[in-house]
């Protein structure tokens, strides 16, 4: 059994690593750190002041979302923006996963899977649109709760593992441009109409709404695209 230090300097350390996680995503979010550049494990330790462990940690942590990429002998680097062919396809790898989550989720959908819907959709129309991260954060956490939700109320592991594989692939494009959120009122009444369909039961009725969102945001992300060339 551990000991209460022991405990203490888990918690300690999960702590710590947790705080280096967030400045490396902040970094990440804003540009500081800017797509395909490298990632000095020695730098980031010595400017956060800090052993390398948790920058390892962090780094191995932030390669999972697809934020960052590990080179072979090369250390780390940001990971590049997309190419809108790339782009294209993450688009279109949504369109067969998340349609099909939100038709078996729209199923067997209750008043509190609903009620939980229904507070994200809340939470993007109050969160904060700015283009730094600190300002469009919380609108990034309640958009991907609503779609891990019907991921999650899908109830298959399989399609619930396919959505997991994209990562932090879908938001990559969106966060390192320096856009904020451009497509708010779009995604808002979007989401409130797949919302609609679930309240109602109606789950061809969800798969077609969720269609109709992800053809928008690919459209919209798009034009971000070219705007940002």
């Amino acid at each position: 059994m551990a000991t209460k230090n022991q405990a203490s300097g888990g918690v300690s350390r999960q702590v710590l690593a947790d705080h280096v996680y967030e400045a490396l995503l902040v970094a990440l979010m804003d540009g500081r750190l800017e797509a395909g550049t490298p990632v000095s494990i020695d730098g980031m330790a010595r400017e956060l002041d800090v052993s390398p462990t948790p920058v390892r940690e962090a780094l191995a942590r932030l390669e999972a979302t697809g934020m960052v990429r590990r080179m072979a002998l090369r250390g780390y680097r940001v990971a590049p923006l997309f190419t809108p062919d790339e782009l294209a396809d993450l688009m279109d790898a949504r369109l067969v996963i998340e349609p099909a989550n939100a038709f078996m989720a729209c199923k067997h959908a209750d008043q509190q899977l609903t009620g939980q819907l229904e507070q994200a959709i809340e939470d993007l129309k109050a969160a904060p649109r700015g283009p730094s991260f600190a300002e469009f954060r919380a609108y990034w956490e309640a958009d991907e709760r609503f779609h891990r939700l019907i991921a999650e109320s899908a109830d298959n592991q399989f399609l619930l593992s396919a959505y997991n594989a994209l990562g932090g692939q879908v938001q990559r494009f969106r966060f390192f441009g320096g856009l904020g959120v451009t497509d708010a009122d779009y995604a808002i009444a979007e989401h409130t109409e797949i919302l609609r369909a679930f309240e109602s039961g109606d789950a061809e009725l969800a798969r077609q709404k969720m269609i109709d969102h992800i053809e928008g945001v690919k459209q919209r992300s798009q034009h971000d695209s070219e705007v940002r060339s």
